[in-house]
């Protein structure tokens, strides 16, 4: 395999400036560049990314951490994360959550594993961790940015939308339709995500006169399986209900297929409000409605912030992340009475 040193000797020039003309780090004359080009062509040359790295102090990587592969909400961080560090020729390594520990355990893993790994900054979706985590992995690498997870500690490298507002907005959406009679199913009540939308849902009941003790809730994981199996224990446990609120879209799917399967029109016996609108909610039949986090947004923020830490790039960056609801057919009006 050839060396740079081939190439500097082939080319009739020093190391240093066989060096510079490779890496574009310096002066070089028309003349020199000429020759290291022809050099590296005869001698079908590939710079070390390694020697590369150590010369720039960078490997080039920035990486992510995400709990899970699955879903369309996951997807589009992994696509935005993709898109954002291609634009500046840098690549991604991903790590994730998936294994026997509990997600907190599996997390804080698969942070270090990034960590270990040199990668110049990490993306963190981080609200399986707790504020000490964060505090910890900090400290072994300064260039995180946390995405979907609002820390006082790291306001800077916190990127969050309000969930507690887009609770509240899940909330007087079924209200606002006339449904009274409401069950939730949840994500894992110990995520921080979760929690605060579910405060913000009930918050805005109480303001509506229902109480938090007359709805149904059921915890679940965030998955399409959760979401089926959780609506069938609702179905089974035969109190009634017209609207239900799902922590997310893909639990939201599932619990349309299950009501379907059981002969339980939806919207017109059971009315259901989804959360993140992740790009499957607008094919589902009816469609979704849910609660727009705007997770593109989100993540191009929190990955340019990041890179400017870590390549002195100049983006823009803006902490302003709008939750709204986008209207579908999933949602209308009791019109037959309570599901049973």
């Amino acid at each position: 395999m050839a060396t740079l040193k081939d190439v500097a000797m082939l080319a009739g020039v020093g190391m240093s400036t066989a060096s510079r003309a490779i890496s574009g780090a310096g002066p070089v004359s028309a003349e020199s560049m000429r020759k290291v080009q022809a050099a590296i062509e005869q001698l079908n040359f590939r710079p070390s990314s390694i020697g590369r790295s150590l010369s720039a102090q960078s490997l080039g990587i920035i990486g992510i951490y995400v709990p899970s592969f699955f879903g369309a909400y996951y997807g589009t961080i992994l696509k935005q994360t993709d898109i954002e560090l291609r634009a500046v020729r840098r690549h991604v390594v991903v790590a994730t959550g998936c294994g026997d520990g509990t997600p907190r355990d599996e997390a804080i893993e698969a942070v270090e594993f990034l960590i270990g790994r040199d990668c110049d900054g990490i993306v963190v979706l981080g609200h399986d961790l707790h504020d000490e985590d964060m505090l910890a992995l900090r400290k072994m690498q300064p260039k995180l940015a946390f995405l979907n997870r609002h820390s006082a500690q790291f306001e800077d490298a916190s990127f969050c939308p309000d969930h507690r507002h887009g609770g509240a907005l899940a909330a007087q959406t079924l209200l606002e339709a006339g449904h009274r009679q409401l069950a939730v199913i949840s994500g894992p009540a110990a995520t921080s995500d979760n929690k605060a939308r579910m405060d913000g849902f009930f918050d805005e009941l109480a303001r509506g006169g229902i109480e938090r003790a007359s709805v149904q809730l059921i915890e679940s994981d965030f998955s399409r399986e959760g979401g089926f199996g959780a609506t069938q224990r609702l179905i089974d446990a035969r109190r009634p209900f017209t609207g239900l609120f799902c922590a997310n879209d893909e639990m939201a799917v599932g619990a349309m297929s299950c009501l379907h399967r059981a002969g339980i029109s939806v919207p017109h016996e059971v009315s259901i409000v989804g959360y993140d609108d992740d790009y499957s909610a607008e094919f589902s039949s009816p469609g979704l409605t849910s609660v727009h986090i705007p997770i593109r947004e989100l993540t191009q923020n929190a990955v340019r912030w990041l890179l400017n830490q870590c390549y002195n790039t100049q983006h823009a960056i803006t902490r302003k992340f709008p939750v709204t609801v986008s209207m579908r057919g999933s949602v209308s009006k009791p019109s037959i009475g309570p599901t049973r």
